[in-house]
């Protein structure tokens, strides 16, 4: 997505939620994607809500791993607990440093987590999705329980009941695939 990772180039203030929406529209489009499974980890649940709801007959299948799932109207700021937001809320810079390990202990995942991490557009968090309700398809959530602290564990506790999601767990932290690519490979292909 636009100003992160291999795109970290194209970074700047004007980068925000919707710009990420688009990159996936794009890429749904130009690639001529069509019953595909759109895959949103951490934040990219904001991003792959906003999509879904966007291209909703293209999609086979919508799966949140250890990510936020936003109502309409809502930001990742709105979800985040409560000491994240203030800590975002103080920056003076419009770039969001990332965040610390998140349950990472193996020395090399988290050597190769640290080289491929950069800050984040602030406008990612603070933009608000709007959703029409369009996308009405299956859904899942991969929640990652064997860390803490942790932002989408009320996500987990509320969709683990819930009888139209498909709810898994991997008792990991927030990066499985680094950690179990092989248990996160078969959830997501079965």
């Amino acid at each position: 997505m636009t100003g992160i990772g291999e795109r970290f180039h194209l970074a700047s203030p004007s980068v925000n939620l919707s710009t990420h929406v688009q990159d996936v529209l794009g890429t749904v489009e130009y690639e001529q994607l069509s019953d595909f499974i759109l895959v949103g980890h951490s934040y990219g649940g904001m991003v792959v809500t906003a999509a879904a709801d966007r291209v909703p007959d293209k999609l086979r299948s919508l799966v949140y791993l250890d990510a936020f799932v936003p109502k309409d109207g809502e930001s990742l700021l709105d979800l985040a607990r409560p000491e994240m937001r203030v800590k975002i809320l103080a920056l003076t810079d419009w770039r969001v440093p990332p965040l610390g390990p998140q349950g990472i202990t193996d020395p090399q995942e988290l050597a190769w987590l640290q080289s491929r991490r950069n800050p984040q557009p602030i406008g990612t968090m603070k933009e608000k999705v709007s959703l029409q309700g369009n996308y009405r398809g299956a859904r899942s959530y991969i929640f990652c329980s064997g860390y803490s602290p942790t932002s989408f564990a009320p996500f987990a506790a509320a969709l683990k009941g819930d009888k139209a999601w498909r709810y898994h767990e991997l008792a990991t932290h927030h990066y499985p695939q680094m950690s179990m690519p092989r248990e996160l490979a078969a959830i997501l292909t079965a």
